[in-house]
């Protein structure tokens, strides 16, 4: 039996080592891909935490995350429904006050293919400024994230759930109250085409 192409590819993509010299804690590729996905979380890269359990978003920021899009563990971890692509795999380690900016080994060598095995694609959530400037070009992620409907039905931006996004929130209680109802609305939309 032959394994199917998408399984192919992301054995390549778990043995990768293009940065490994680069990396603190060495190549742990974090991701959840299944050629049936409806929705796409492309974020930034897993933080420390992430990188130890291998499970993307196992962190505080994942169950913000899971917050914001109305979703359990169960149906954001059923990777049937949900796919996992940063632009980084790896954990970059740390830079200044926060963590260092995703390697971008790893977009320009496997995203690309890994999305084109996955056509039951419905929503792409741009999940901080990274992956914002990779789907959509320069700008302001406050800015998309405000102006969220110009960018549907495909891409949805959202700030990233880190515990920065809780005072910046707090500083923008629009998103809550604007962006969060039409996020749920759009999330279940794409899970039940």
């Amino acid at each position: 039996m032959y394994p199917n192409e998408l399984d192919d590819l992301v054995s390549r993509v778990r043995a990768c080592q293009a940065c490994a010299n680069d990396l603190p804690f060495g190549p742990r590729p974090v991701l959840q891909v299944c050629e049936t996905a409806r929705i796409l979380v492309a974020s930034q890269a897993p933080g420390a935490r992430v990188h130890a359990s291998g499970v993307p978003f196992s962190d505080d920021s994942g169950a913000r995350l899971r917050g914001w899009l109305g979703l359990t563990s169960d149906v954001f971890y059923d990777a049937t429904r949900v796919a996992i692509v940063p632009m980084g795999f790896c954990y970059p380690g740390k830079k200044g006050g926060g963590d260092a900016p995703p390697r971008t080994e790893c977009a320009g060598t496997w995203r690309s293919e890994l999305l084109a095995r996955m056509p039951e694609l419905r929503l792409t959530l741009l999940v901080g400024t990274y992956a914002q400037i990779d789907a959509l070009g320069p700008g302001r992620m406050i800015d998309r994230v405000r102006n969220f409907r110009d960018y549907l039905p495909r891409f949805f931006p959202l700030p990233h759930p880190s515990w920065r996004s809780r005072l910046w929130a707090d500083q923008n209680p629009w998103f809550e109250r604007e962006v969060l109802p039409v996020l749920r609305d759009a999330v279940q939309g794409a899970l039940s085409q």
